[in-house]
């Protein structure tokens, strides 16, 4: 079945057949391609008068960057460059900006610069583009997967658009798999794919357009091989044969990375133990280092559940040992068994909150002088200032607590802690309040 048109397996790979020719072809990012939208504008504006603003396309990766790129200089006729941030440098940049100024000045024809992975890119190399971005000798069209806020210049960014792409709906990926496989540039009918065995691939291509036309393609060759029929059928059978597993947009350096960690802890804060174990499962199959993890539920442990369950910090922190000491991926169990047992205890950030107050105090500068009592009375002279004098030794009074001040003058009185009456704490609050009376014999 090889052989069949669509599935010749010497052709160039369907995700780069089916790539669109015009902006009319993209599927998703409407929100960027309504009438009169900068991209837009960029692409129906031929002559280069009314756009020639640059743009940056922010986003996961399969969302469409170098399509609506490549699309843009096809539709409007202009000469179209492209770049990628891996292997050119500052003389490829400085080159394209002159053949770029020749091009408008002798032919009247503007260029569209499409410069992949531009965070790769570094500040030098940022700043060579400045220059023809700022002269209108290119119009720059960057893509990167990274914030442009912490991985592309100031100067760059104030010259630019940036624009965000999302992720493919269901809907999108959808669309895009029917037209792969009935569209010449594509299958040709050369397959029929089941309702199940669709789903199956929009589900783990996780929003992303390449992925959805790889596993299809993938698909379509293993039911070729598995089906003598004139039409083979891609199966739910086949899909998971070919794709093993889902997608997982996660980057240990980007906005994933710290979007799933926030989710994750404060899921385990709301106590909703299923979340908490979702977003522990996302970073371990994404290769999220395990010791980042386990320094994270010790925090937790200590902020979020603090003195309702004092035992949660020591549960945490044998966890974060266990890790060290067993590795991946059998440290997945601990860390579960500690995720949990966050998740479900009864919560205080009572502890840390009272701190942060007395710091808060101390950079007020509400400090005072240590009180004469409490001050150290063992260095020569000591005494003759009057330090120690008056000092109630705690254990030899009733209970083993004295009245007494230990606060300075200025903070008398003040109270930091208070309890949140939640688990443990509901004993806390109440012997606290005994103590706070005998100390300030009230």
């Amino acid at each position: 079945m090889d052989a069949q048109p669509g599935l010749n397996s010497g052709a160039t790979p369907l995700a780069v057949r089916m790539r669109p020719r015009t902006l009319d072809e993209v599927v998703g990012q409407k929100h960027l391609l309504t009438p009169g939208s900068p991209l837009v504008a960029l692409a129906r504006d031929s002559a280069g008068a009314q756009s020639s603003v640059s743009i940056i396309l922010w986003g996961p990766p399969g969302t469409g960057k170098t399509t609506l790129a490549k699309a843009i200089a096809q539709s409007s006729g202009r000469k179209f460059v492209e770049l990628s941030a891996v292997t050119a440098g500052v003389r490829d940049v400085r080159q394209v900006m002159e053949e770029a100024l020749s091009a408008r000045d002798l032919y009247g024809l503007s260029t569209v610069l499409f410069l992949d992975e531009i965070h790769r890119f570094t500040k030098a190399q940022q700043d060579a583009l400045l220059p023809g971005v700022e002269n209108g000798w290119v119009i720059l069209v960057a893509a990167t997967t990274e914030n442009p806020s912490f991985s592309v210049i100031s100067p760059l960014l104030s010259r630019s658009l940036l624009l965000t792409l999302e992720p493919l709906s269901d809907d999108d990926l959808g669309e895009l798999v029917d037209r792969a496989v009935a569209d010449d540039r594509g299958l040709r009918g050369a397959v029929e794919v089941s309702d199940d065995a669709r789903a199956a691939i929009i589900r783990l291509s996780s929003g992303d357009a390449r992925r959805a036309l790889t596993a299809l393609e993938a698909s379509a060759h293993a039911a070729a091989a598995a089906d003598d029929a004139e039409v083979p059928v891609v199966t739910p059978e086949i899909v998971a044969g070919a794709v093993d597993r889902a997608l997982l947009r996660y980057d240990r350096q980007g906005d994933e990375h710290y979007d799933v960690i926030s989710a994750f802890i404060k899921s385990v804060r709301g106590s909703d133990v299923d979340a908490a174990l979702h977003y522990l499962a996302r970073m371990i199959e994404a290769g999220e280092d395990p010791r980042f993890i386990a320094r994270r539920v010790i925090i937790s442990a200590a902020e979020d559940v603090g003195m309702a369950d004092p035992q949660a910090l020591l549960v945490a922190t044998a966890a974060a040992d266990a890790v060290q000491f067993i590795g991946m991926p059998e440290g997945r169990i601990p860390l579960a068994e500690a995720v949990v047992y966050l998740a479900t205890a009864p919560k205080s950030n009572a502890a840390y909150v009272a701190l942060d107050a007395a710091i808060a105090d101390v950079r007020a500068g509400r400090i005072g002088r240590v009180p004469k009592h409490l001050r150290d009375a063992h260095y020569p002279g000591a005494k003759r200032l009057g330090h120690g004098k008056g000092y109630v030794y705690s254990h030899d009074a009733e209970f083993g607590v004295a009245r007494q001040q230990y606060l300075p003058d200025e903070l008398e009185g003040t109270e930091y802690y208070l309890p949140s009456g939640n688990g443990n704490e509901r004993d806390v609050a109440a012997r606290l309040e005994k103590l706070r009376a005998i100390i300030r014999g009230s």
